[in-house]
């Protein structure tokens, strides 16, 4: 039997994120078909596929913003899906950032990155404000702490997404298309911010089209189509010699 307590023992575990047999449909489109798939501590795994695949309703069932139809869901050996784990202890683990920055338009840099840690973790203001500076400074952004949203370039305002995100101290992040919404000429600067998180040892599972960054920063490579995992693997070896045919047309489009 799991435990589900958030104190109770893990031994430190290897596996940060495991799916066992996830299904999710809604009303009668099924948009994941049985997908099972485990993470470990350090994992960089870049999921890639077509649109419509199912891939970023995996990384919301990762986290229970979408509530899979069947199946588990563990972070850290703790059933999420079981309805005695304490769900928001657990989402304080696991960050994620959106293709949209979602952040408080009527908030400065500062006063988003240190909200939640105030309100939710309970923290003294200057105690968060130094906290989210130090982050701020590594994601390339200091300076901007008093900046209001607006006043900042897309690739600015998800890098402070990104920052937010830091500011729970989560164990694992979640990256769900964050460079779509970008001019071209931004999407380098959060790659690099991407990039430094996962030379730190963060555990990252990232929904993407950027193939380079999935070649490069990733040590693993998902393909999804039809909501079920096709390819999985190294990425030289998913992105250059896939096995599946589906596989194959899509990589032959877009690495074209």
């Amino acid at each position: 039997m799991t435990d589900n307590r958030l104190d109770a023992p893990t031994n430190d575990p290897v596996v940060m994120v495991e799916l066992r047999d996830v299904h999710k449909q809604f009303g009668d489109n099924v948009v994941l078909r049985g997908v099972s798939l485990a993470v470990n501590r350090g994992d960089v795994v870049a999921v890639i596929g077509p649109s419509g695949g199912g891939k970023s309703t995996l990384l919301r069932c990762v986290n229970l913003l979408e509530r899979p139809t069947s199946g588990q869901v563990l972070i850290e050996g703790m059933d999420i899906t079981d309805p005695a784990t304490d769900l928001n202890a657990i989402r304080r683990r696991v960050g994620m950032v959106f293709q949209q920055f979602n952040l408080f338009p009527h908030l400065s840099v500062i006063d988003n990155l240190t909200l939640a840690s105030r309100k939710l973790l309970k923290k003294e203001r200057r105690v968060a404000e130094d906290h989210a500076e130090q982050l701020l400074a590594r994601v390339g952004l200091t300076g901007k702490e008093g900046s209001m949203p607006h006043h900042l370039s897309g690739g600015q305002q998800q890098r402070v997404a990104i920052a937010r995100s830091l500011m729970m101290e989560p164990h694992v992040m979640l990256f769900d298309e964050v460079t779509s919404a970008l001019d071209p000429e931004l999407v380098g600067e959060v790659l690099d911010v991407m990039r430094e998180l996962a030379d730190s040892g963060m555990t990252m599972l990232a929904v993407t089209h950027e193939m380079g960054f999935a070649r490069e920063v990733g040590n693993r490579v998902i393909f999804i189509d039809g909501g079920e995992i096709v390819e999985d693997g190294d990425p030289r070896m998913v992105l250059t010699e896939p096995t599946s045919d589906r596989a194959r047309r899509f990589l032959n489009k877009v690495l074209a």
